[in-house]
């Protein structure tokens, strides 16, 4: 039975999580960010000020750590032109040049905190390999500008 009442719990944080802080979010990738932000690199714990006052600490960990895991696999699932897609939609909300931002995220290998703790080798890899040479592909636009001007 505590099973059942730690799904229906885990349901809710979902559902509250999903109607207030990510509706407005336009991509997976977008999402994906503001999951991932929400852990902490030290200890991998989850933490979300909005549901610490009705939910405990460890419920929202589950269900942010949960979340976090079928967002990755949802970007994952996506064709490559469609993750190009969704990075430079994150990349036009940011007041900088789409190239530098590429260009600064693959130097600080930000890209690898959007994976979730504990995920498989192989999945990391494919992840992290889609993604540098997506980025690769945006930061090269730096040529294209410097050769038109």
């Amino acid at each position: 039975m505590e099973s059942l009442e730690r799904f229906a719990q885990n349901r809710r944080i979902i559902e509250q999580f999903a109607a207030h802080w990510l509706a407005s979010v336009p991509t997976d990738l977008e999402r994906l960010h503001h999951v991932a932000i929400l852990r902490d690199v030290s200890t991998g714990r989850y933490s979300h000020e909005g549901l610490r006052g009705t939910f405990s600490e460890p419920a929202i960990h589950q269900a942010l750590l949960y979340c976090h895991e079928e967002l990755f696999d949802k970007v994952l699932e996506k064709t490559l032109q469609d993750q190009e897609h969704d990075f430079r939609t994150v990349f036009s909300s940011i007041d900088s040049p789409a190239f530098e931002i590429a260009s600064r995220w693959l130097e600080l290998e930000h890209y690898r905190t959007f994976v979730p703790l504990g995920t498989p080798v192989y999945l990391q890899d494919l992840f992290f390999s889609n993604t540098r040479v997506i980025l690769n592909l945006i930061a090269s636009e730096r040529a294209l500008v410097s050769t038109a001007a």
